[in-house]
């Protein structure tokens, strides 16, 4: 595919038609990661972060997002969500925390910007909670890894 499918023959913006595509399983898989100091981390390892469970509360905005992106995506198809994952894994030789997002849907289009969406938010939503005591962290690294399902077929990222 090489043309923008959210533009219409005359160039102006559209929300796709996808009423005549299949129902099919799909999922995506987006990452990003967020580096702090090291004692920011510290303390949302040892739980004593005045704002409470960083990672918990990261994690359920995430969810939410990923529920809301048709919301904050002009042109994105509200879906059906049937599944979204989100896993944050603290890594103290960098100082950082990655985030995975997995959505799935059955439906007639993919669940990429769901998780996407979910990755952004569930990073803001550490930055927001710690910038007090922070603010030098910074986000990085945000991408699609998977997707699966669709009339495209699956597709992993090589690099």
């Amino acid at each position: 595919m090489d043309k923008l499918t959210h533009f219409n023959q005359s160039g102006e913006a559209h929300m796709v038609d996808v009423g005549s595509k299949q129902v099919t399983q799909r999922l995506a898989v987006a990452h990003g990661t967020i580096h702090m100091q090291a004692t920011t981390l510290e303390k949302i390892l040892e739980g004593t972060h005045k704002k409470g469970d960083v990672l918990g509360i990261a994690r359920i905005a995430g969810i939410m997002a990923a529920k809301k992106t048709s919301d904050l995506i002009p042109l994105c198809h509200p879906l059906p969500l049937t599944k979204v994952e989100i896993t944050l894994t603290p890594n103290t030789d960098d100082n950082s925390v990655h985030c995975t997002a997995t959505t799935a849907t059955n439906h007639v289009t993919g669940v990429e910007m769901e998780a996407l969406t979910a990755v952004q938010i569930c990073l803001l939503t550490i930055y927001d909670m710690c910038k007090a005591v922070d603010k030098n962290m910074e986000i990085h690294n945000i991408y699609l890894h998977e997707k699966r399902g669709g009339k495209s077929g699956d597709w992993i990222r090589t690099r």
